[in-house]
């Protein structure tokens, strides 16, 4: 049986004259995912962060360049279809006021993300035996809206 990722990816790839494409990676953003796909949806959120480490607890690969992504909503139902644009793996203390304004979120400053930001990779590091730091490396992903 057709899961409901599997048929809105179905139905994405037809409509945009993909041929043959697997399912993407679908997932929600931590935190707020409600809130969160919404503002990507409106054309507010354009990048993400994510602890590199987090990849290495979850074996899954890096984003690429190229590649899509399903946003799903809270209740994993999905919402939107995006293309990863830019990937930059960098430590925490270099992401940009520009790279948080594009993040969408709060009243897009610098001041808001960065304690936002600090404050969930402190607790997902922590589940993980870990400790985040201003040097912990962060992948930073800018993407486009596609549908």
């Amino acid at each position: 049986m057709e899961s409901k990722i599997e048929k809105f990816w179905q139905e994405f790839a037809e409509a945009h004259d993909l041929a043959e494409k697997p399912v993407p990676p679908a997932w929600a953003f931590g935190g707020d995912p409600d809130g969160l796909a919404d503002l990507v949806q409106k054309g507010i959120k354009t990048a993400t962060t994510s602890g590199y480490e987090s990849y290495v607890f979850d074996d899954e690969p890096v984003p690429r360049v190229g590649e899509y992504n399903i946003i799903l909503d809270a209740k994993d139902q999905p919402v939107c279809v995006t293309q990863t644009k830019v990937v930059e793996v960098v430590p925490f203390k270099y992401i940009s006021a520009e790279h948080a304004y594009h993040e969408g979120e709060g009243d897009r400053s610098y001041e808001y993300w960065h304690k936002v930001h600090v404050d969930f990779f402190t607790k997902e590091y922590a589940e993980n035996k870990m400790t985040f730091t201003p040097e912990s490396k962060c992948v930073c992903e800018v993407f486009e809206l596609v549908k």
